[in-house]
């Protein structure tokens, strides 16, 4: 049996106040991980998310934060230095959608979202992954999407940013390798989130979509966290540059 202990290492995921995200930090924290959790709202949660971790014996840091402003991601960076924390894992897990057809979809849309999943995710995981390159240790995850893969309907802002995650984890893990440190992504599927409430709520869209899973249903949050922590562990230290589907088998079919 693979056992993942996580002990003396902090994790920093982004969009942790819900969803996927969220199952992710509380992923860690049972595998002994201390857990830094970004969020637009998140230090209201200290109570729920926060006391969650607390109940598993580890320390959680909340910091609010719009990774659309690159001050705010800048301020954010300090704080964790003026805590003198240290963070050995790297989630880039937020990300943001906007519908609407490609001809009638805004510019300010294309710009919101690319400013969420792509230039953040690059700026942390830049600045984080300079320290873990000079410690010559760390673990970068990225998440991005089975439309890293397929273009999908009435979403291009959203189909090019997770596009472009897939070639930057290879990018960087091209890079850091060799220096001890692992980039990878995982590409969820169809997974029952806010970001999915939309089709969700569509019984024709949902039918569709799910007559394509082989599984057949919509996937859990929890069920893209523990393949994150597999990726952040010793088992994938051979592991990089990989964006791996956890699908239900959609791309399969």
């Amino acid at each position: 049996m693979i056992s993942i202990d996580l002990s003396g290492q902090t994790a920093l995921v982004t969009g942790a106040s819900r969803g996927i995200g969220q199952a992710i930090a509380l992923a860690f924290a049972r595998a002994g991980a201390d857990v830094v959790g970004i969020g637009t709202r998140i230090e209201d949660q200290d109570g729920g998310l926060g006391a969650e971790i607390a109940a598993l014996g580890r320390r959680f840091m909340p910091i609010n934060c719009d990774l659309s402003d690159r001050d705010q991601i800048g301020q954010m960076l300090q704080r964790i230095d003026e805590a003198g924390t240290e963070v050995d894992i790297l989630v880039n897990n937020a990300g943001i959608i906007r519908r609407a057809p490609a001809t009638d979809h805004p510019d300010s849309d294309w710009d919101d979202v690319l400013a969420v999943n792509l230039d953040a995710p690059f700026i942390l995981a830049r600045e984080l992954g300079r320290r873990m390159v000079d410690r010559g240790r760390g673990s970068i995850i990225f998440v991005a999407s089975i439309l890293s893969f397929q273009g999908g309907i009435t979403v291009p802002g959203y189909a090019a940013s997770k596009g472009a995650i897939a070639q930057l984890t290879r990018a960087l893990a091209n890079e850091w390798a060799e220096k001890g440190v692992n980039v990878n992504a995982i590409a969820p599927g169809y997974i029952a989130t806010d970001n999915t409430a939309a089709l969700q709520q569509d019984p024709e869209r949902t039918a569709a979509l799910l007559a394509r899973v082989p599984v057949g249903r919509w996937g859990e949050a929890d069920e893209i966290a523990g393949p994150v922590v597999f990726l952040a562990s010793e088992h994938a230290r051979f592991i990089h540059g990989t964006i791996l589907p956890v699908d239900g088998g959609w791309l399969g079919r």
